[in-house]
């Protein structure tokens, strides 16, 4: 994600100074086969300053996604996002260097005068697109290519940290996984509970299991029989945090594989880690004598989960 400072790079604060940048400088020779082998963008290694690892970020023909044309754009990017926790802000100061070979000194170009840049998760690059015309850049008089090489560089200051407080983070998958397990419910008949567990199986990062009330459950008491699923371990979910899933059960026909199933997605949670149907199938047909998925005093049960989307709390 890239931040417009300023569209306007006669409007960016510029002086000139001796010394070199302090945390980093990016050599660059044969400048001009950058664009004509195609790099539109270049990130440079990442470097440390104020406790945090960055990258400079180069359009030498200027930044297309902005519609900047006859340009250098140039972004300093607070590298690794993935460590940083939501809701965690870093305000910096930070400016540009361009090295004057001709009077082997700088051109400082400062993104902001007095105001710094809010970085975070979801905003991890601040630059100027208009940072030096490209006219003004190939002059052999400016001194800032020579012999096809340059020099740019930064400062990065960290002025402040912060957390914004509590939040959560949705995130919805693009390529989905379906999971499948099959678990044999034996011995029904001698079952001392109302209820029977298939034993733990993954699906994405998590544990479920089946769970099969043969003669209901609730106010379905011996009318329907209850399939759900569950998370077998629903303290292992932090608090705030939420999956989304489709599920699909299916009790098996061990006969003519006409099987019987239901499919609904639910969001599950440590609070509410058990999603089904309570009348998932009148008792009368799974028990009766010529019940095809009843056979031998043992069932088969299908169990299809595709994690749709996560939650997790953030602080």
């Amino acid at each position: 994600m890239v931040g417009q400072d300023a569209s306007n790079s006669a409007a960016t604060p510029r002086t000139t100074v001796d010394s070199p940048p302090a945390h980093y400088v990016l050599k660059v020779q044969s400048f001009s086969l950058l664009v004509k082998n195609s790099i539109e963008r270049y990130e440079s290694e990442s470097f440390e300053a104020g406790g945090y690892k960055w990258k400079l970020v180069l359009y030498p023909g200027g930044n297309k996604s902005k519609n900047v044309r006859e340009h250098i754009s140039l972004y300093l990017a607070l590298d690794d996002t993935s460590s940083l926790h939501h809701g965690w802000e870093i305000y910096v100061n930070f400016r540009f260097f361009l090295h004057d070979q001709n009077n082997d000194n700088f051109l400082v170009v400062q993104d902001t005068v007095g105001k710094e840049r809010r970085f975070h998760k979801m905003k991890a690059e601040w630059g100027i697109d208009q940072f030096i015309p490209l006219r003004d850049f190939n002059l052999a008089s400016k001194g800032y290519l020579v012999d096809d090489t340059c020099a740019f560089g930064a400062e990065v200051f960290v002025c402040k940290e912060r957390n914004t407080g509590k939040g959560e983070c949705l995130v919805m998958m693009k390529d989905v996984i379906t999971y499948k397990h099959l678990y044999e419910f034996d011995n029904l008949s001698k079952l001392d509970s109302e209820f029977c567990d298939s034993k733990p199986f993954n699906a994405g990062n998590y544990k479920w299991k089946i769970k099969l009330y043969p003669n209901g459950k609730d106010a379905e008491l011996g009318n329907y029989l209850s399939l759900y699923l569950t998370l077998a371990d629903p303290s292992a979910l932090s608090p705030g945090s939420k999956i989304y899933a489709q599920i699909t059960l299916r009790i098996l026909d061990q006969k003519q594989a006409k099987h019987h199933f239901g499919k609904a997605n639910y969001w599950f949670t440590a609070s509410c880690p058990e999603n089904g149907a309570s009348r998932f199938m009148p008792v009368n047909n799974f028990t009766n004598q010529n019940s095809v998925y009843q056979v031998k005093d043992s069932c088969l049960v299908e169990a299809e989960v595709i994690i749709l989307g996560v939650v997790d709390a953030v602080s």
